[in-house]
């Protein structure tokens, strides 16, 4: 393979690993067990351990299947270093954890995963200042800034409204501001969408989702894309500016984050991830046909109050979605009218599985309120657009006539 060359997406994924060259002519990188690694020369080892030099040093900071995952994913989003976690939200807690302190300010869009809203009330009771401000508008989130803001946080599609950052705006605010503006990718994935385009300077993915795509590994990516200068980032400690500035992030993030904290990935699951984002392409182009094709018919049923996906004209931020995405995504949430029994009809579909993953093959089906949102409250739900009867759908590959008709058959029971 000619690496100067300038191939597709699926082509670049699936001979990533073999640019660097792999063990014994195996296709894949294999799975590396070993939680040390050894060295015929001590000089050797300490300047491995002091950064002059590459180098494994202990399975905690990376392992060398866990290395060829973070290569795929910086490939996919064309970054200048990638680390990997355990899990999506060990990435985002390796942000809290490696670059914030008391004192700082986080705006962050108030429009999140239930987790990650979850931990950045922990955050704030822990000394960093936390504001939720609707990121749908820029205007907002300049509003909340202050002196003392670090980070401006937002997901691309938030799950499970299906609200749209005003991504572009909000990059170039935070780049006039000298402002870190960090991107969970994970709704839109790399193949639809690349943050680095709209200034993101860190990239989250919570690799367990699309990437993996098959419900059988967990796994979180931080990307650096190289557009934040890291000299304008007041919380580096000296000891990690050694390297060129370009290098810092990453480097306080791998000794804080995984050194330790401990969020690693292990190599069963790398080997897991980077088998599955080989399809990544293909399986997005189906899921987000299927997820068009399920959410026009729900807008047309009599039975249903709302429908949320971007796909959809009547979406807030459908033209903004055409201008940023390859594709609208496949996630999509509704509200069956009052008076019909969401557990009820739940319980009819046979294909869709009730089930809290996203990204799956499988079609996957949770209502919001009574699950993944409960703990938050009825006052915060609202405050963040999710009815009572909201019910979530990861769309998965099915054939399509098998699915619309799923979800048909289910609503003529109600």
């Amino acid at each position: 393979m000619n690496d100067k060359k300038n191939y597709g997406f699926t082509t670049t994924i699936l001979h990533n690993d073999r640019q660097k060259g792999i063990e014994h002519g195996s296709l894949h990188k294999p799975i590396h067990t070993s939680v040390a690694f050894g060295y015929n020369d001590a000089r050797q080892l300490a300047s491995v351990f002091q950064g002059k030099e590459p180098g494994f040093r202990y399975g905690r900071q990376g392992n060398p299947t866990v290395s060829a995952l973070e290569d795929k994913v910086n490939q996919m989003e064309q970054g200048v270093g990638t680390l990997c976690f355990a899990t999506g939200m060990g990435a985002i807690g390796a942000v809290f954890q490696s670059l914030l302190r008391a004192g700082d300010h986080v705006v962050s869009s108030s429009f999140l995963f239930g987790n990650t809203n979850s931990l950045w009330q922990t955050v704030a009771g822990q000394g960093v200042d936390v504001s939720f401000v609707d990121a749908t508008e820029v205007a907002n989130v300049a509003a909340a800034l202050t002196p003392a803001t670090r980070i401006v946080f937002v997901e691309t599609i938030a799950n499970p409204r299906t609200q749209v950052a005003d991504l572009r705006r909000i990059g170039e605010l935070c780049r006039e501001r000298g402002i870190l503006y960090i991107v969970d990718n994970t709704m839109t994935t790399p193949y639809l969408f690349r943050p680095k385009s709209v200034g993101a300077g860190l990239v989250v993915n919570a690799l367990t989702k699309s990437i993996c795509g098959h419900g059988n590994a967990l796994g979180g990516s931080l990307t650096d894309t190289g557009a934040y200068d890291w000299n304008a980032y007041p919380n580096i400690v000296e000891n990690y500016k050694k390297a060129a500035p370009a290098q810092w992030g990453l480097a306080q993030i791998r000794a804080k984050g995984l050194r330790d904290f401990g969020a690693s990935l292990g190599p069963e699951a790398a080997h897991h991830i980077a088998v599955g984002a080989e399809t990544l392409a293909l399986r997005m182009e189906r899921t987000c046909a299927n997820a068009a094709a399920l959410a026009k018919l729900l807008e047309a049923d009599e039975r249903v109050a709302a429908v949320h996906y971007p796909g959809l004209a009547s979406h807030p931020q459908h033209a903004l979605c055409g201008e940023l995405f390859r594709s609208y995504g496949s996630l999509l949430s509704f509200e069956l009218k009052d008076g019909i029994d969401c557990f009820d009809f739940l319980n009819r579909l046979k294909l869709a599985i009730p089930a809290s993953n996203l990204g799956d093959t499988r079609t996957l089906i949770i209502p919001v309120a009574h699950t993944i949102f409960y703990e938050m409250g009825a006052e915060r739900r609202a405050s963040m657009g999710i009815a009572e009867s909201l019910i979530r759908v990861s769309v998965g590959i099915e054939d399509t006539a098998d699915l619309l008709d799923d979800f048909s058959c289910a609503l003529e029971g109600c």
